[in-house]
């Protein structure tokens, strides 16, 4: 029974180390230790890629690489990837150029309207690094988990 659990839990304790280190992560890189980097998108390593990772491997390793869960699994794992590291990460850039442009727009004219003082989130994707390094605590915590769980 409990072995039906293995790959959702996989995908919960990747997600739960890759959240939990970004605090650090974030204080090694400047020294700025936050806690709401715990709930933060974005960031390294990639919690998007470490669950999605460990719960296909997890998966291929329970119920096959042959299986219809796995294909799933996979699928989805791969599209997820590609918009974090491709489309939310431009998106996340292209909030930052709009930032700078009303910022630089205010020096030439009024901008009255309280749209102009709303924040916007930065960072809302993973660089390729960040992606690569979530990619490879799923498969560590997939396969950890794998000969514990037997």
């Amino acid at each position: 029974m409990l072995k039906n659990y293995y790959p959702l839990v996989s995908f919960l304790i990747a997600v739960c180390i890759a959240q939990g280190v970004k605090p650090f992560i974030m204080l090694i890189k400047t020294g700025d230790f936050r806690l709401q980097y715990l709930i933060a998108s974005g960031g390294y390593p990639s919690s998007h890629s470490a669950g999605l990772v460990a719960l296909c491997l997890s998966i291929g390793l329970k119920d096959g690489f042959d299986s219809s869960y796995f294909a799933i699994a996979f699928a989805i794992m791969v599209v997820v990837l590609f918009d974090a590291v491709n489309v939310r990460y431009y998106s996340g850039r292209n909030i930052s150029l709009t930032k700078q442009l009303v910022e630089d727009l205010q020096y030439i004219i009024e901008m009255k309207d309280p749209i102009y003082d709303e924040k916007f989130k930065e960072v809302l994707g993973h660089t390729k690094l960040e992606l690569v390094a979530g990619v490879f605590l799923g498969i560590l915590v997939s396969i950890v988990l794998y000969f514990l769980w037997r």
